[in-house]
């Protein structure tokens, strides 16, 4: 059996902010998008960055979207966390801090990997993560 790659499926509940959030700030482009809708009122999206490949579905389709997030369903995306490589976290850090993001410091976990925390717009967790002595994770 030959399996290459994967990409995670996220759930988001407003598209267009998702997406100032992945492409603006992480960098992401978009891939591949549904036709039934123009941006930012995608209900599907195929991302990528470098290798790394991301999708996002609405969790509403477009046009039924409750004002608010129901927070039953916002409260099981903190068992989510999508680990990035990053060979310099703490440059990761200063770029999220010039884009206005507040984000914590990165810290070294007991296990020796330098990690950078921080939510996505939805609650799901990012880690940007290093070995501590500065190699890259892969």
């Amino acid at each position: 059996m030959v399996i290459e790659g994967m990409t995670p499926l996220l759930q988001v509940f407003d598209m267009a902010k998702s997406l100032t959030f992945y492409c603006d700030i992480l960098g992401f482009k978009i891939v591949q998008t549904d036709t039934n809708t123009t941006t930012p009122n995608h209900n599907w999206v195929w991302l990528r960055r470098g290798d790394i490949d991301l999708m996002l579905n609405t969790a509403y389709e477009y046009g039924t979207r409750p004002s608010a997030p129901e927070p039953d369903r916002i409260a099981s995306h903190a068992d989510v966390v999508l680990f990035f490589g990053a060979p310099d976290v703490d440059a990761v850090y200063a770029d999220l801090l010039a884009r206005g993001l507040k984000v914590e410091e990165p810290k070294v976990a007991p296990y020796g990997m330098k990690q950078l925390y921080l939510p996505d717009p939805d609650g799901f967790a990012l880690c940007f993560q290093c070995k501590a002595n500065g190699t890259e994770l892969r």
